[in-house]
């Protein structure tokens, strides 16, 4: 499983999470094995959300291959975009730090976001 948790800095599992997905500076990418153990992660650059707008982000994050993201919030479109392209949207919004809620969603504890949780602005 390849999971994209939208974050403050490139330091990875150590990072701050950004608290929304579209304008976050760095997405990690935590790639889990069949039994969820972290196998490894790697800080990917944000694609600049003014020059390419919400919809290069969500085709930014597609084209990495992700299988799920991982976010404090979202707005229905990508929500929408991102469910219609395979990719599962989970939602965690109290937890700070990108290892410990990567370690709550290995260890099952991280709901998929429903469209009612979705940003409206």
């Amino acid at each position: 499983m390849k999971l994209a948790i939208p974050s403050e800095t490139d330091a990875q599992l150590e990072s701050v999470r950004s608290g929304h997905f579209g304008h976050t500076p760095y997405f990690t990418i935590v790639n889990f094995d069949e039994d969820m153990n972290i196998l490894g992660t790697e800080a990917v650059k944000n694609v600049d959300h003014d020059q390419y707008g919400c919809g290069g982000v969500i085709d930014y994050v597609l084209g990495l291959g992700v299988d799920g993201i991982l976010t404090v919030g979202m707005g229905m479109p990508p929500l929408m975009r991102f469910t219609q392209n395979g990719v599962t949207v989970y939602s965690e919004t109290q937890t700070p730090k990108v290892g410990d809620v990567a370690q709550l969603f290995a260890e099952g504890k991280v709901n998929v976001m429903s469209p009612e949780a979705a940003c409206r602005h």
